[in-house]
């Protein structure tokens, strides 16, 4: 019978298994690959501007091509490797959460459409949704108390 390891054993057993990371090096890559992102956006940005678009309509296209791309980059499996790369930094902008949908997509597509995508599609960014619609109803009620209140 194998006897229980004591706290001491446990706690040099969790040092040995956890990862060491290097703060520094880490926020260095988010910061470098979330940059890139934000200048492929404004790279598409300035073209849709030049080629005629409204800076309203020109946002759009950047928000539809970085989707688009975060889509595409998911369904090739290499999303992945890029955010183990970055961490944070690819996915904090819509690149992150159009991945987010993507991926129990893929994942799941091997069930159906109803029991496997139509399920399974909002596995991750579904809280993310929910907390999201949430929060700005709420605090639009205390904007909106405030208002009939006279304090704004």
């Amino acid at each position: 019978m194998k006897k229980e390891p004591t706290k001491q054993e446990y706690e040099e057993y969790v040092e040995q298994v956890t990862p060491k990371h290097n703060c520094f090096v880490n926020c260095s890559k988010a910061f470098l690959v979330g940059g890139m992102i934000c200048v492929l956006g404004e790279c598409i940005k300035q073209i849709a501007l030049h080629n005629g678009l409204k800076e309203e309509d020109a946002l759009t296209c950047v928000t539809l091509s970085l989707i688009l791309l975060s889509v595409l980059l998911t369904g090739f499996n290499l999303f992945g490797k890029i955010a183990d790369f970055a961490g944070a930094g690819t996915l904090v902008p819509i690149t992150g959460f159009a991945n987010s949908v993507a991926s129990p997509a893929i994942e799941y597509q091997k069930e159906g459409q109803v029991f496997g995508i139509g399920v399974k599609i909002f596995t991750i960014a579904g809280p993310v949704i929910l907390y999201g619609v949430f929060t700005s109803w709420a605090i639009g009620l205390i904007y909106w108390l405030l208002k009939i209140m006279g304090i704004i």
